[in-house]
């Protein structure tokens, strides 16, 4: 295949030798052709601009500009963006948030070789791309019950080791509240303290430290 026909592909990761290696992998199929390597979610986001590829590999995690962030931006923009998120993060609110984001794929870093190759075909094809692990996952968060907004605000005070009264204090609510929310928090993760609360929301990645 010319490269002209091959499926252009962005590597959108802020490490840069895995975005090396990557790009040699990649290089070695005929059908595909590596047109930029991105280090952060905002440099991805100007080049899927400039040179609209046909299939984009966003990494979650980056400085300056999130990998969800950047999806939800790009697909703002181009309503039949390709975008194939290659991760190491496997929670389940990492997959919801990538593929509500507007991703066409699901990915872990540890994936095969091929099945890599595959997914890269199958979305470029307009499908979707989402093995049986991540979606079992992803159907695990759908039958969950959501954190409000203030529940998560909430959380993630607590994740940053703050007691009651200085959540209280940042928040401007009655104490009272803050333990109101802390129990409406452990019930929907099914827990019983903080310490389980917050194991629990960064394994599922509802939360970063």
């Amino acid at each position: 295949m010319s490269q002209s026909n091959a499926i252009r592909i962005l590597i959108a990761d802020d490490h840069p030798i895995l975005g090396q290696a990557l790009t040699m992998f990649l290089q070695c199929e005929p059908d595909m052709n590596v047109v930029g390597h991105a280090g952060d979610g905002r440099e991805a986001l100007e080049f899927f601009c400039q040179h609209q590829p046909d299939v984009a590999l966003m990494d979650l995690r980056m400085p300056k500009m999130e990998g969800v962030d950047a999806i939800a931006a790009i697909c703002a923009k181009f309503k039949r963006a390709r975008i194939i998120v290659l991760t190491t993060f496997d929670g389940d609110e990492d997959i919801y948030r990538g593929l509500r984001a507007g991703a066409k794929g699901y990915l872990l870093k540890g994936a095969e070789p091929d099945e890599l190759l595959d997914a890269i075909r199958t979305v470029h094809k307009g499908q979707r791309y989402i093995p049986p692990s991540i979606a079992a996952k992803l159907a695990e968060r759908m039958a969950s019950e959501e954190l409000s907004d203030r529940e998560l605000e909430v959380l993630r005070l607590i994740a940053k080791g703050k007691n009651n009264q200085q959540i209280s204090n940042v928040l401007n609510i009655a104490e009272s509240t803050v333990r109101f929310h802390a129990n409406n928090i452990f019930g929907k993760l099914n827990v019983s303290d903080r310490t389980q609360a917050l194991v629990t929301a960064l394994n599922r990645g509802i939360v970063r430290l």
